[in-house]
């Protein structure tokens, strides 16, 4: 349980940090800016859209009786729109990292400046980076999608849907945010989505300490924005706990041994450890 004390420490420090740079704060909000005034537009849409939605796909209630019409497609529309909610506060975070992605490739490596002083390099023009971080969050995402609608549908089970359906929901929500935010600072360190994802599984209580809170958090309107530059912070200096030198024995099963002794390199071979990767996310107990 220490682990998720030292997981939320990781993003208050984030925050401190970018709190003493203020420049490197400013820097950061541009990208979030972007993306909020984009999925502000889309939860909009919904909003008044859902009502609508719902009508379509239940014609078969148009003869229900006074209240059992109502309550159903009240309840439906409010789970429509929980469901958008939902994926929104789940991509958000890897359409900010795409869209500013040489923003926050640079604050990581102030970061990784100031408080380690080496700042490891991938070596690969921007272009390539772009393409590996857009390649590997559609991985991640489809993975999210997956979980959303299996959550979706528990919903609707009585007691279990509106009381462990929403714990595991943010559950979910932090742990694919950490991945998403860590794999700035450790994509430069070579490492690929499959390893990237046995090393968080490997210290799964550190992750969601990190990650539950900062999902709760982008629930609050604009609060993704400014959270956004001190979160990308605090997973560099995550990411550093987690490679540290006394870590690596601890994950290198979860790492080394499942991607055959490759942590680098990108390509077809970067393709393959990503698909593996990505179908091994399930948040259970680490197989090492």
């Amino acid at each position: 349980m220490r682990d998720l004390g030292a997981g939320f420490g990781y993003l208050v420090q984030g925050q401190r940090w970018v709190g003493r740079h203020g420049r490197w704060f400013g820097f950061g909000l541009l990208p979030g800016l972007i993306t909020l005034v984009l999925y502000a537009a889309a939860l909009v849409g919904l909003g008044y859209g859902a009502d609508d939605l719902v009508d379509w796909a239940t014609p078969f209630a148009d003869d229900w009786s006074s209240p059992w019409l109502g309550l159903l497609r009240t309840t439906l529309t409010v789970l429509v729109f929980g469901f958008g909610l939902f994926l929104a506060v789940i991509t958000f975070t890897a359409v900010t990292l795409l869209v500013g992605q040489p923003f926050y490739e640079s604050l990581s490596e102030e970061v990784d400046r100031t408080e380690g002083g080496e700042v490891p390099e991938s070596g690969l023009p921007l272009w390539r980076e772009l393409w590996i971080s857009a390649r590997d969050s559609v991985r991640v995402l489809v993975r999210v999608g997956l979980y959303s609608l299996l959550l979706f549908a528990l919903g609707f089970v009585p007691v279990l849907g509106q009381t462990v359906v929403p714990v595991l929901g943010f559950c979910v929500t932090g742990y694919f945010l950490a991945e998403e935010l860590t794999a700035v600072a450790l994509q430069r360190r070579g490492m690929v989505l499959k390893d990237r994802l046995a090393l968080l599984r490997g210290r799964r209580l550190l992750t969601l300490g990190f990650g539950v809170p900062l999902g709760l958090a982008f629930l609050v309107p604009f609060v993704a924005v400014f959270l956004m530059p001190g979160a990308v912070a605090g997973a560099t200096l995550l990411a550093c706990d987690l490679v540290a030198p006394g870590n690596e024995n601890e994950n290198e099963n979860g790492g080394e041994d499942e991607n055959g002794g490759e942590n680098g390199g990108d390509g077809e071979d970067d393709a393959s450890a990503g698909v593996t990767g990505v179908t091994g996310v399930t948040p259970g107990p680490a197989a090492h």
